[in-house]
């Protein structure tokens, strides 16, 4: 059972990212040296006639898309639906080379967060490089019923 729900999981996982990865195509690269941004993270979904919650597992992704040149991840933190911080998921900075990943997994019994949860993630550059692309991806599923969605990081004026 369990793994047949774990292949369900995978595959609605990649289909979601190719969507968004397709999409993203379409946009001109962005460069910059540096960026604060708000990811907006849902540790649940209201559903049914009720209005229930439905409880979702979220990933956090950073992905540095630039060939040549590395970031550093200097804040990464995790706020609740009231704006408080959670956690700080780093205790130092995080350096990614080139078309390097890191992420953060919360798993669905974990509502800390509450449905307006975010992650506020700064990094850096030496230099003027390819933005990083940041997003979250939730996802859930419960008797059968599976959802999953993505949503991308939002820059934020210093």
């Amino acid at each position: 059972m369990l793994r047949k729900q774990i292949k369900k999981f995978s595959l609605v996982l990649v289909i979601v990212l190719l969507t968004v990865s397709s999409s993203l195509a379409e946009h001109p690269a962005k460069l910059s040296s540096g960026q604060t941004l708000y990811v907006p993270v849902y540790s649940h979904v209201y559903s049914g006639p009720n209005g229930q919650p439905f409880q979702l597992a979220v990933m956090l992704s950073i992905r540095n898309t630039d060939p040549r040149q590395s970031l550093t991840v200097t804040t990464l933190d995790f706020y609740n639906n009231d704006g408080h911080l959670v956690h700080h998921y780093m205790s130092v900075p995080i350096t990614l080379g080139p078309l390097a990943s890191h992420h953060v997994f919360i798993e669905e019994n974990n509502q800390q967060g509450g449905f307006g949860a975010n992650f506020i993630v700064r990094w850096q550059a030496k230099k003027a490089i390819n933005a990083p692309l940041v997003e979250s991806v939730m996802i859930g599923a419960r008797s059968g019923q599976g959802i999953s969605f993505v949503c991308p990081a939002q820059p934020l004026v210093n």
